[in-house]
């Protein structure tokens, strides 16, 4: 069985229930002990693990980690230009410079995500007609200031409902576009199937996620490929069972009553998908 990859992305989860949010625990120190719960169980398995914190997490998650090799801790995203010495030194005022997070330690970033594809499809519809190709160029200039600064990169594609019927086109732009000129050594590819993600849909069934898998393995080689749209515990056995599937992004834990995310809950997926990821 190759290296799979089990990645979490905490969205905003730096936002407590009472103002909207989904975290039900108190918010000082809640990344590290989220970390600390599991960092001892990760250690003895075999995986690789990441997760994308919100900014206000990121300190505690990267002290709580420590010297630890067993979790890679991400942030959401960089910006698309960077400092440079002799150069702009700072005028990137609410932006994130991947070199920004390297200071800080992080060693991976989430791009792409279809929040993040959605957010600039929006700010373009307010001049126009929206040209994904744009929304693939700015998210290539981020990959490759993220890789400029030696972090690995989780690239996200999907199509959106109204694109399902040129799904293979719409994927294989997303990922010729915003992966040009880059070194895939380290990208892992994330499928989000947008049109399927959220209540009253209807989830992506295997083989829908096995033909979008070996569409991007077909277009650019043997790189890692995980389900995007949500690894949980009801299709955690599902997605092991496709060869073509090397993991998965986890978010929420529990979907129903106190939504949000349990540490035992994720390592109850994180068993039943490797688990039943041996037998395939």
């Amino acid at each position: 069985m190759r290296k799979q990859n089990i990645f979490v992305n905490f969205k905003r989860f730096d936002v407590p229930a009472g103002l909207g949010g989904v975290n039900r625990s108190s918010i000082e120190g809640w990344a590290g002990r989220i970390i600390k719960d599991v960092l001892p169980s990760l250690e003895k398995i075999d995986a690789r693990f990441a997760m994308y914190f919100p900014e206000s997490q990121l300190f505690d998650a990267l002290q709580a980690k420590g010297a630890s090799k067993a979790l890679e801790i991400g942030c959401q995203g960089v910006y698309r230009k960077d400092v440079s010495v002799g150069g702009n030194f700072g005028a990137f005022t609410t932006q994130r410079p991947a070199a920004a997070m390297a200071a800080m330690g992080v060693c991976s970033t989430i791009i792409g995500h279809c929040e993040e594809r959605n957010g600039m499809r929006d700010l373009l519809a307010e001049a126009g007609p929206v040209d994904p190709a744009v929304i693939n160029k700015v998210l290539n200039e981020e990959v490759l200031a993220a890789q400029a600064r030696g972090l690995s990169v989780l690239y996200c594609v999907g199509e959106r409902e109204d694109e399902v019927d040129e799904w293979d086109s719409v994927i294989r732009s997303q990922l010729l576009d915003g992966l040009k000129s880059v070194d895939l050594e380290g990208v892992t590819i994330a499928y989000e199937p947008v049109w399927s993600i959220g209540p009253g849909k209807t989830p992506a069934g295997k083989d829908y996620i096995t033909k979008v898998a070996r569409l991007v393995k077909d277009t650019l080689g043997d790189v890692p490929v995980v389900y995007g749209g949500g690894l949980k515990m009801d299709n955690a056995a599902m997605l092991a069972s496709i060869p073509e599937i090397d993991g998965g992004l986890i978010a929420l834990t529990r979907f129903s009553g106190d939504i949000g995310f349990y540490s035992d809950e994720y390592l109850g997926i994180v068993e039943r998908y490797l688990g039943n990821k041996k037998e395939v």
